[in-house]
């Protein structure tokens, strides 16, 4: 991390090249304790696998765990930073801390927004396969064209609000496990941060879609790979951002 005062409460901002910088030093950390990393990695999937096979309920309660889970990533970063040994326990290190109601009350936040997004696309979805019905049903040119462009209309919101979301969620449980900050201050703090280095973070998404693809190339497995390097990836820009 390059020298810098200590940031605000909103965060501060970073030059472009510091969304490469991310990934650079999360790979450092990453070698550290490879193994460990992916075994991680591979472990937290399958619990949320698991959570959320069942019905209804399993998707709600793993949404709710999704802030938690970052949180104790977070700590684990840190740990290997400091030059301690990573273990299969520090991945639910926020499960045993203080900090895990505000990090459920931060997933109740996330599942609400996730909520919103479900309803733009039935609300839109359903409107553009009326339309698509009715349109042939007719043989309406204009009806069909219609229906698609609101099918388009309901991917970009979705788009959209998926990615304000993220905004508010990148810094956020973060914040409230280092920072003790109250989960929704978390959430604004993380989203004006995020905005602040929207550039960086454009950098960042480049290299993420590029590494995206590679890690799909070979049946998916350098996913083992790439999501827990993005995992610490965020450590690092927190810690860019907000300082320790």
């Amino acid at each position: 991390m390059n020298d810098a005062s200590t940031p605000a409460a909103s965060g501060r901002s970073v030059a472009a090249e510091r969304g490469l910088a991310w990934w650079t030093e999360a790979w450092a950390l990453f070698v550290r304790a490879a193994g460990m990393w992916v075994v991680l990695g591979i472990l937290l999937f399958l619990i949320l696998l698991v959570v959320g096979v069942v019905p209804l309920l399993g998707a709600l309660v793993s949404t709710l765990l999704v802030p938690p889970f970052v949180a104790g990533w977070m700590l684990a970063v840190r740990k290997v930073k400091g030059g301690g040994a990573l273990e299969l326990a520090d991945l639910f290190t926020a499960f045993r801390s203080d900090k895990l109601g505000p990090l459920i009350v931060q997933g109740a936040l996330l599942l609400a927004a996730v909520v919103v997004i479900a309803l733009v696309a039935m609300v839109f979805g359903l409107g553009a396969v009326f339309g698509v019905a009715t349109g042939g049903a007719h043989q309406s040119a204009s009806a069909v064209l219609a229906a698609m462009g609101a099918g388009v209309l309901a991917l970009a919101l979705m788009l959209a609000l998926g990615a304000l979301i993220t905004m508010a969620l990148w810094f956020a449980p973060a914040l409230v496990v280092f920072r003790g900050t109250a989960p929704l201050d978390a959430l604004r703090a993380s989203f004006s941060a995020s905005l602040k280095n929207i550039v960086p973070f454009v950098v960042y998404g480049v290299i993420y879609i590029v590494a995206s693809v590679v890690a799909s190339i070979p049946f998916g497995l350098g996913w083992l790979v790439l999501a827990p390097l993005a995992m610490i990836s965020v450590y690092c820009a927190y810690e860019d951002v907000f300082g320790a």
